[in-house]
């Protein structure tokens, strides 16, 4: 029982629920305590959304989810309570909303050279608790170079869109699927979990994977 259980993630930059799924997945995959293999996949909540955004992150949140400001004010209070809870300091106040299409194909540069999940960890980071842009070749390429990446290949690569063609087979995947809202996770290529969901349920399907491989002697 060495092999390890694939577990494959749709997942974006700019979605907070995203983050959270990511810390109670980890905290699932430590209480589940085998050895599990996590590819991150593209998926894109607002391709719509210029890579340049006027005006604040409220404001355009107010305008997507057609709400009053004092409703949004209270979904974004109640999104960051619970990142707190699970170590995550979100700063809304200085998030710059941006097309994250550039940022899904880094990750696959950065899958390409066995640095995804460091470099998905470095863009959440970025976007939601530093206010970083992570929109712009110039942004992404300074983060990859954060975790060791060449920077003047990711520019290149950036620049040629050598990546997109991976992104859009992600979406592709996901429709096949059926997902309509991350995060997603697809365990061992049969089981599906949709939302970040508490860290023992995660657990129980890794166990449950692993229980169904052992084979009665």
């Amino acid at each position: 029982m060495s092999d390890a259980i694939k577990v494959d993630i749709w997942s974006d930059i700019a979605c907070p629920w995203c983050y959270i799924g990511k810390r109670k997945f980890e905290a699932g995959v430590a209480e589940f305590g085998g050895d599990v293999d996590v590819e991150y996949h593209s998926y894109e909540l607002a391709p719509d959304t210029p890579e340049e955004v006027e005006g604040t992150a409220l404001g355009r949140f107010v305008d997507r989810k057609g709400v009053p400001l004092e409703q949004a004010l209270e979904m974004i209070n109640r999104v960051t309570d619970i990142a707190a809870q699970v170590g995550l300091d979100y700063d809304y106040d200085s998030l710059k909303p941006t097309n994250t299409v550039r940022a899904h194909e880094l990750l696959h540069y950065a899958k390409a050279h066995d640095r995804q999940s460091e470099m998905k960890e470095r863009l959440l980071s970025a976007y939601f608790i530093e206010g970083r842009h992570v929109g712009r070749i110039d942004d992404l390429a300074d983060l990859a170079a954060d975790i060791g990446l060449d920077r003047n290949d990711v520019f290149r690569a950036l620049t040629a869109r050598e990546y997109l063609p991976a992104v859009q087979g992600d979406k592709e995947l996901a429709t096949e699927y059926g997902i309509q809202g991350v995060p997603f996770f697809v365990i061992d290529g049969k089981y599906g979990i949709s939302g970040a969901q508490e860290a023992s349920t995660f657990a129980a399907a890794l166990q449950q994977v692993r229980d169904e491989a052992v084979v009665p002697s």
